[in-house]
């Protein structure tokens, strides 16, 4: 019993440091592994060895492909392919479907885009749109946000979703595929459907969005920009369903449907087409990685103290013991690491700090109980998505560039955002009953 409460002392603590005394990430996950450990009756000498194992452990798998991933992302952002697409799906559909192509917009930019850097990017296209048709700005985005945030919890390479696929031991490749039979139908829910009911939300956006115009710029082919922008989707989803027909090719493509090694074909791909190909000289695109790789550094700094907490978790014994005691509560593990990445977000707010926290807790619940790592990933993805209000920044970067009030931005973004964890959960738990 003691350790049990020693683990929710030490969670507790990371919450008041992060969420009240607005420590540095890193930094309160260490304090709370180190609290953790004496709690738990680690001698004092293994507890920096511990803490250096599980950040290295956890980093080493993870730390390239993430940085890739964000590179990546960059490129598609400055090369002017992201506006392309959401262009190109725009003017296909015509203004009666515009809530369509803005809610697969979303979706496509952000498989690609890390979601602050799609949030930023999307927002102006949003307010011009608002402008041409005379939609209601909320009605008109939210499909298009709802895209970006699904993409972001759910989907590999985010970096969320693959730190969460080391934690359970889960295949990238099917995750990913998973991810995309929940996300879609998830996506329809929120997006659109929800969208109807915000019509008579009125927003004040941004003075620098009121009179929002297009970028002027000469962005690649629309043929270039999608095939490129969606190349490591397909090359990771095709070589994942080539191994579960044919699993004698398992081994032989080992090598090509690792994350890696298709995070970097993909990108190699990407300063061809959407760089050099273009006329842009490769010390042009290098700046755009090094902006990359600075932004994302405090997201690596939050998963490797995660990393922390989660090797004194096992080291002390209690991850086993906490993992044996959740698999006998009468509840389904899926439905379990759902609501262990709820309860952290609704404290700390951010979704990837909720879902590499709650890797900890629910790694040897997977083991103990028998479910799909892969399903797993995508509870947790949902969970760690729910309930956004004022302790998390997607919360106040809504209510700001759309002008909105408190209630407003409740009724609108923390609901679809409630909506997107809930549905999320229900297509996991439909989907659950097919996998085996």
């Amino acid at each position: 019993m003691w350790n049990i409460v020693s683990v929710l002392l030490a969670v507790g603590l990371l919450t008041v440091l992060i969420a009240w005394g607005k420590v540095q990430p890193l930094l309160a996950f260490v304090i709370a592994a180190i609290v953790a450990a004496l709690l738990l009756g680690m001698p004092a000498a293994k507890i920096p060895g511990a803490i250096e194992k599980g950040i290295g452990d956890l980093l080493g798998s993870l730390v390239v492909v993430i940085c890739l991933g964000a590179v990546f992302g960059k490129l598609i952002a400055d090369s002017g392919a992201a506006r392309q697409i959401a262009a190109s799906l725009i003017g296909k559909t015509g203004p009666a479907r515009i809530p369509v192509a803005m809610t697969v917009t979303g979706f496509v930019v952000g498989l690609p885009l890390y979601y602050n850097v799609g949030f930023v990017l999307m927002v102006p296209l949003i307010f011009s749109l608002v402008q041409q048709s005379g939609r209601p700005a909320v009605a008109l985005g939210m499909p298009l946000l709802a895209g970006l945030s699904i993409a972001h919890g759910f989907l590999p390479p985010h970096p969320s979703a693959t730190a969460l696929v080391v934690a359970v031991h889960a295949d990238m490749g099917k995750t990913l595929l998973y991810g995309l039979a929940v996300a879609i139908p998830t996506l329809i829910i929120a997006g659109p459907v929800f969208a109807m009911s915000l019509k008579n939300i009125r927003a004040e956006p941004a003075p620098m969005f009121r009179n929002a115009q297009p970028v002027e710029t000469t962005p690649p082919g629309t043929f270039n920009c999608f095939a490129t922008a969606l190349l490591p989707v397909v090359l990771l989803a095709a070589l994942t369903l080539v191994t579960l027909v044919r699993p004698d090719l398992a081994a032989p493509l080992a090598f090509f449907s690792n994350p890696l090694v298709v995070m970097l074909v993909s990108y190699f791909v990407a300063i061809w087409t959407l760089g050099l190909a273009q006329g842009r000289t490769l010390a042009q695109v290098m700046q755009g990685a090094q902006e990359a790789l600075r932004e994302i550094a405090p997201i690596l700094l939050i998963i490797a103290g995660a990393g922390a907490l989660k090797q004194v978790l096992i080291d002390s014994g209690v991850s086993a013991e906490l993992g044996a005691q959740l698999a006998t509560l009468p509840v389904p593990p899926l439905l379990l690491g759902w609501s262990v990445a709820t309860l952290i977000r609704i404290c700390l707010g951010s979704a990837t700090v909720a879902g590499v926290t709650a890797a900890g807790v629910v790694g040897p619940l997977v083991q103990s109980s028998g479910c799909d790592p892969n399903l797993m990933v995508l509870a947790v993805g949902a969970g760690s998505l729910m309930c956004s209000h004022v302790n998390d920044s997607g919360f106040w970067m809504f209510k700001e560039y759309f002008g909105l009030s408190l209630k407003d931005t409740f009724r609108s973004w923390s609901l679809m955002e409630t909506l997107v964890g809930v549905f999320g959960l229900l297509f996991v738990l439909l989907l659950s009953l097919f996998v085996r």
